[in-house]
């Protein structure tokens, strides 16, 4: 019997190739060229997703669900035409298991009000770790404050890397909720999602995972990661601003009351009570973003066409230049050196304010985050208030981190 034959390794993207698709890479920045580093923050948009929310607001600008006008019909069409798509790009079931949000922090606050505070009792704990974004530390805060709940923290170590025996650990019985990040958003920690989901099931522990920065980097398959509630927000995927999905188990979204009331979340109303619509629709109440999530579908078939393998596969290469490139800067400190990393890169120089290091940045056209990147706790843990960030995308080139290079040795001469 012949042995099977490895498979073919994946073939990175050319990102030059692929830069004509995003119209504001062609920009200048204080007469220089443009290069975008911050795509941890926000994604940048592809011609086909401001086209799809142009067309929208051109051609059938109409509210959906309310009227049998053609334009009416076609907007409903494309809205709801936006969750199978993105049903398929998460690997749903189905398109009824994705709930249209504004974004992860919404979409974590609708399990924290709706799921989780109904849930708890004094005694009872949730479960995070220390690299969580504030919006996966702040809504189980408040419902613990609510309920006499209280949240313990699973530790990491200082290579960024979450220590998951300890985690594992502390699944003990009075966890009635484990959340936790797929990929950091200060360190690029690509978490093992499914080993932890899969520690969580088995102790009978519902468990969600913010995917913010998993959804434009990495392939998904929500089904094989196991868990029971993922959160994506859609401006970090190459999509509009103000977007977001929830995807959740069947059994949990028929199990949820409402987070909001209003139009469109019902079934009937009276003055003695309202019977409410099925999932997804019992948690979307009032119009919704309809433009944006037009948007975001385009945006998920955009990416689905380049290949989400593919997507990873060119960040890791370019990663792994940066990386190395970062190394040769004299006095620069690298926050999180995980060995599954996405392509971030949170850093410092000896003497030089994370702040001050991106307004001179600013000044050579290249782009970067600094501040504390909404993760007060992770900065305490490596005991510096703020970092400078880069964070790379599949459009960005080598051509753009050997800039990034120069502009920076420029900058530390001048506030070294």
């Amino acid at each position: 019997m012949n042995a099977k034959s490895a498979p073919a390794p994946v073939q990175p993207l050319d990102p030059s190739a692929i830069r004509a698709d995003f119209p504001v890479l062609a920009r200048e920045v204080h007469g220089k060229p443009l290069v975008y580093l911050d795509s941890a923050n926000t994604g940048q948009k592809p011609q086909a997703v401001i086209d799809a929310v142009d067309a929208y607001y051109s051609r059938f600008n109409a509210n959906v669900a309310r009227a049998v006008h053609a334009l009416g019909e076609e907007a409903t069409t494309a809205y709801e035409g936006a969750r199978d798509i993105l049903a398929k790009f998460l690997g749903a079931n189905s398109r009824d298991e994705l709930v249209f949000t504004s974004g992860t922090t919404h979409a974590i606050n609708l399990v924290a009000y709706s799921f989780a505070l109904p849930r708890l009792k004094p005694g009872d704990t949730i479960l995070v770790t220390t690299m969580e974004h504030h919006a996966n530390i702040v809504p189980w805060q408040l419902v613990c404050e609510r309920t006499g709940a209280t949240l313990k923290v699973a530790p990491i170590n200082e290579a960024g890397e979450l220590i998951v025996e300890q985690f594992v650990e502390q699944l003990t019985p009075d966890v009635k909720l484990a959340a936790f990040t797929h990929v950091s958003n200060v360190l690029g920690t690509v978490n093992p999602v499914r080993e932890l989901a899969r520690a969580c099931r088995e102790r009978g522990i519902p468990s969600l995972i913010d995917g913010s920065q998993a959804a434009p980097h990495l392939p998904l398959d929500v089904k094989s990661i196991g868990c029971d509630f993922y959160a994506i927000t859609g401006h970090k995927m190459a999509g509009p601003t103000g977007t977001g999905v929830l995807w959740a188990r069947p059994e949990h979204l028929q199990s949820m009351p409402p987070f909001f009331g209003g139009g469109d979340m019902i079934r009937k109303v009276r003055f003695s009570g309202t019977e409410f619509a099925d999932p997804p629709h019992k948690f979307e109440a009032g119009t919704p973003n309809i433009a944006g999530f037009i948007g975001l579908g385009a945006a998920a078939e955009y990416l689905s066409g380049l290949g989400m393998e593919r997507v990873a596969a060119t960040e890791q290469a370019l990663l792994e230049y940066a990386t190395e490139a970062f190394k040769q800067v004299p006095g620069l400190r690298i926050f999180g050196e995980a060995a599954h990393k996405a392509a971030v890169i949170s850093f410092l120089i000896d003497g030089v304010q994370s702040h001050d290091l991106a307004t001179m940045l600013d000044l050579e056209g290249v782009a970067v985050r600094s501040g504390h990147h909404c993760a007060h706790p992770l900065m305490d843990f490596y005991g510096v208030p703020a970092t400078a960030r880069a964070s790379m995308a599949f459009y960005n080139t080598r051509e753009e981190i050997d800039r990034f290079i120069e502009a920076l040795a420029k900058v530390r001469k001048l506030l070294a």
